[in-house]
């Protein structure tokens, strides 16, 4: 990346599976250390990031998370 990038990796993840899986606490474990036994569905996406550092580079995550339910499904089908 460029010289003021404040990462040197861009990783973009989609989390897809069916509806109550434990997508979005897989996110919210990973971006916030936090866990919800008792998290809601989610509506539409949800979006979070997170940098961490791999042998010395910085690596940032883009992560999208996506509803399970059927009438949300156009959103995955690319």
């Amino acid at each position: 990346m460029g010289e003021n990038s404040a990462y040197d990796y861009l990783f973009k993840v989609v989390l897809i599976g069916d509806s109550g899986v434990g997508k979005s606490n897989l996110l919210s474990r990973f971006t916030r250390n936090e866990y919800n036994v008792e998290s809601k569905s989610t509506i539409g996406v949800e979006f979070a990031t997170r940098s961490i550092n791999v042998d010395g580079k910085t690596v940032k995550a883009q992560i999208w998370d996506t509803a399970g339910q059927e009438r949300y499904r156009a959103i995955t089908s690319a």
